[in-house]
């Protein structure tokens, strides 16, 4: 889930940085990583790379669409992860297009309507967001403003 979406709104930071990669190579690693193709120790010491290409990103959507891909990528650490992509996506999306309030609900939707049902199954088990004071579903920046938000519209779209 979190590839796909992160992909989704990559454009924004592509268009400030197009010769920085490292989002889109952070989406072609979780994407491997699914495949069984390369191992968790190898890609939880990698989370943090695509990440720091927010920092570089002109725009505050295009730094939430690299924190997506960073999020994607973060999977391989923790599953939880993926609702990170998902929400840093939404906000990317959101912050895109001035003239269009409902982008951000239009990203959710669009994630939320391509979910598997082992993704949804999945997505279940993870605690509410805020509950659990360890990972990235903590007390932490993932529960507020936003990204707490998102997560929680799509917690309860799950039923979780």
């Amino acid at each position: 889930m979190g590839c796909r979406l992160a992909e989704r709104v990559l454009p924004l930071f592509e268009a400030e940085g197009p010769s920085d990669g490292r989002p889109r190579d952070a989406i072609a690693r979780a994407r491997a990583f699914g495949r069984g193709e390369l191992g968790a120790a190898e890609e939880i010491k990698r989370r943090f790379v695509a990440g720091r290409a927010a920092g570089s990103a002109h725009t505050p959507a295009g730094a939430a669409a690299a924190r997506a891909a960073a999020q994607a990528s973060g999977v391989a650490h923790m599953g939880a992860h993926a609702l990170g992509a998902a929400a840093y996506a939404a906000k990317a999306a959101g912050l895109a297009p001035p003239d269009r309030p409902g982008a951000r609900h239009e990203e959710i939707s669009w994630q939320l309507g391509r979910m598997s049902p082992e993704v949804r199954a999945a997505l279940r088990l993870l605690p509410p967001l805020g509950e659990d004071a360890a990972g990235p579903l903590g007390r932490g920046l993932l529960a507020t403003g936003v990204l707490g938000e998102v997560i929680r519209e799509i917690q309860a779209e799950l039923g979780s």
